[in-house]
């Protein structure tokens, strides 16, 4: 018996991966000396550990929004929860370029608030319309609220080591 192969899942699972694809290929240009030279929290995951767990919350993400686009009953009615996650995908992308692409501590800090936020609308959005959406959003809010803190903490402990004088001068 033939594989029946139900395209809107897949696309919608490998959707959000394409961005973390392009992400990856930011992070992995700036990790030597860039990221290295940073100071860390103890706390901080390791870094094999950022690959599985994006690739692992991409398609959770992905597969949630196939379930709301499906059990909406129309695209009119999944509007409000879709809008919510292509802003919430366009943040999370943004992150990476921000803070590993141009060095932007204190941006990428507001960024990732940004994304916390719709992070948390998206998951009782998605569980408005289906629980399971919802709660295949609690691990991305999760480990959003880690990221979050963990930026916090690199750009307080960093901010002033990795900012240029001319730069700061702007900035008051």
């Amino acid at each position: 018996m033939p594989v029946q192969i139900s395209w809107p899942v897949v696309v919608a699972t490998v959707h959000p991966n394409i961005g973390g694809w392009i992400g990856g290929y930011i992070t992995q240009k700036n990790i030597n000396p860039w990221y290295q030279s940073l100071k860390k929290p103890t706390w901080t995951p390791p870094k094999w550990a950022f690959g599985p767990v994006w690739t692992t919350l991409y398609c959770s993400m992905g597969y949630a929004s196939h379930l709301v686009l499906r059990d909406s009953g129309s695209w009119k009615n999944a509007a409000l929860p879709l809008s919510i996650y292509g802003a919430n995908l366009a943040l999370n992308w943004a992150w990476t370029p921000i803070f590993f692409g141009m060095h932007k501590l204190k941006w990428a800090m507001y960024e990732i608030v940004a994304l916390w936020g719709t992070t948390a609308a998206l998951a009782v959005t998605f569980y408005r319309v289906n629980s399971t959406a919802g709660l295949l959003i609690v691990p991305y809010l999760a480990w959003t609220t880690l990221a979050t803190a963990l930026t916090y903490v690199i750009y307080r402990d960093n901010e002033k080591s990795t900012s240029t004088p001319a730069i700061e001068e702007k900035e008051k």
